[in-house]
């Protein structure tokens, strides 16, 4: 342990040299000063105005909670659809990104490539999936996943995140209304919170976004690791390995085991499988951390985004993971990371993730590229950003409506 810590500092200590001679995995900075104010403006307005326009519309169907549940959790399901929307476009337009999936043989035949080019895959409606925390922006990268799902699953996710980000304005409205899941990483706090909200997402309904067995789709994200790779995760990671004398890992931080525990057993009998993905940023050098290069200015204003996005997916049955014991889930859970962090270093060492041989289907045969399906985070329709907005501007055009029929009446009444 003391060897890999030295090995550790010493990679660290040439950071600055190494990154001075690579550059930014980004590549030289696209916008100047100007443009960059220029693409700012244009991201504050365009971020504040989707999100401002989704709360509204989550306000005009709060009465849906009091007359018709079923309805009132579809309609918020389809203002969820709208911020995957969002995110999508944000990416697509100022932050274009290569994705390469590739996947092993426990979900052959759910992704594939579609004649245009892009992804599309078959996940269940109901599932939970995990995945290694790099970047601030990883959970954008996942909800573009449920946007590519049939039939989509981007007005059914969930998420667990840090109980801070429900006090943000509007964007902490929207998260709530959304029924993500706070964690204040108290579990004598956090465990009625989270028992509350699974047995919500256990309830069966009758809505029209419910699927056949009554329960509504859910896909249900988590980030075992609890916050991004970074300096200090690195050294938290390390010292606790060391604490409790199991093996540290290089890549990735050891995941906490409690909560994924906790959300599975609840979950028991309405969910079939976890899924996991391993992501990698290409560029990132090694004893680097993502977090550090590709920030939300570099990829937003300066043009900087990553090259590409790996991913590499399988899946678990719940029924095949120990969850009568906690000790024996915690083990279990580490040995998937273990695995995580040799995939990553396949990637350090050779570019690519796990590879998978059909995974185009002979779409691009031609090109001998049969190992990942590379694609862009894009929406499959252009006119599709209007649905963010389509509510309100429905509500805002009757409201509109209404007044003038009143004051016809009104004025009809009293000449």
């Amino acid at each position: 342990m003391a060897n890999e810590l030295r090995q550790r500092q010493t990679t660290q200590a040439q950071k600055p040299e190494t990154t001075a001679e690579v550059g930014h995995p980004g590549g030289e900075i696209k916008h100047g000063g100007a443009v960059q104010i220029l693409r700012l403006l244009l991201v504050v307005v365009y971020f504040f105005s989707s999100c401002a326009t989704i709360v509204v519309t989550q306000f005009i169907g709060v009465p849906l909670y009091w007359i018709n549940r079923d309805l009132y959790y579809a309609y918020m399901a389809l203002t969820k659809q709208s911020f995957g929307i969002f995110v999508t476009t944000l990416t697509q337009w100022w932050a274009p990104t290569v994705i390469r999936v590739s996947w092993d043989s426990s979900v052959a035949g759910e992704l594939r490539k579609t004649q245009d080019g892009t992804l599309e895959c078959s996940f269940p409606e109901r599932m939970v999936m995990i995945a290694n925390h790099q970047l601030y922006t990883d959970w954008l990268y996942l909800w573009w996943i449920a946007y590519t799902n049939r039939p989509q699953t981007h007005g059914h996710i969930y998420i667990i995140l840090k109980e801070s980000l429900k006090h943000i304005p509007i964007i902490g409205w929207g998260m709530r209304f959304y029924g993500f899941i706070f964690m204040s990483r108290k579990m004598a706090t956090d465990q009625p919170r989270m028992a509350h909200r699974l047995k919500q997402l256990k309830e069966v309904h009758t809505g029209p976004m419910s699927g056949t067995s009554g329960l509504d789709p859910m896909w249900l994200l988590l980030f075992p690791e609890g916050t991004n790779a970074s300096d200090n995760g690195r050294k938290k990671s390390s010292q606790w390995a060391e604490k409790v004398g199991i093996k540290d890992m290089e890549h990735v931080l050891l995941p906490r085991s409690t909560g994924m525990f906790f959300c599975l057993s609840e979950l028991q009998g309405t969910v079939d499988y976890v899924y996991d993905c391993t992501l990698a940023y290409e560029g990132v050098p090694r004893g680097e951390f993502g977090q550090d290069l590709f920030t939300l200015r570099s990829m937003y204003l300066q043009g900087r985004p990553p090259p590409s996005v790996s991913m590499y997916w399988r899946r678990f049955a719940v029924a095949d993971i120990p969850l009568d014991d906690h000790d024996k889930f915690d083990l279990w859970l580490r040995e998937r990371w273990y695995e995580k962090d040799a995939y990553i270093e396949q990637y350090l060492r050779t570019g690519r993730l796990p590879p998978t041989k059909a995974a185009t289907n002979g779409v691009n045969k031609e090109s001998g590229d049969e190992e990942y399906i590379e694609t862009q985070v894009q929406l499959a329709h252009w006119w599709e950003v209007g649905n963010i907005f389509l509510v309100l501007a429905t509500f805002g055009l009757l409201a509109n409506i209404l007044a003038r029929v009143w004051n016809v009446v009104w004025y009809g009444k009293h000449v």
